[in-house]
């Protein structure tokens, strides 16, 4: 799948579970890693741990194939690495500590809030 395309599908699949305060970043010129990076809030273990679920589920059913998961145990931060875009959905306090926002935000190509 085309990064474009990737990104709409995660950016779908959490405001379909009413993921919170989603951030899309361009970070295309800061890592080789990745090129967009979207960063949500759920509102509990459980509703992080659906979020991150939901990204996957709706990349298998577009038979996307790079699909890496990690933290799920815990259910604080998952993150699901798509390949060219890389989802963070954190509960809210791991957020506002790890503070990804202001740590790749200034020198992002570009960012959007994501308001529903």
């Amino acid at each position: 799948m085309k990064t474009e395309s990737l990104k709409q599908l995660a950016l779908h699949a959490l405001h379909d579970l009413k993921g919170i305060d989603i951030l899309t970043l361009d970070v295309t010129d800061l890592t080789t890693i990745t090129d967009i990076m979207i960063i949500c809030t759920g509102r509990s273990s459980r509703h992080v741990r659906s979020l991150a679920d939901n990204v996957v589920k709706d990349a298998k059913v577009k038979r996307h194939s790079y699909i890496k998961v990690e933290g799920q145990r815990e259910s604080e931060w998952i993150i699901v690495d798509l390949g060219d875009v890389i989802v963070h959905v954190m509960q809210a306090a791991t957020r506002e500590f790890y503070n990804l926002e202001d740590l790749w935000e200034t020198h992002a190509h570009s960012y959007t809030r994501h308001r529903q």
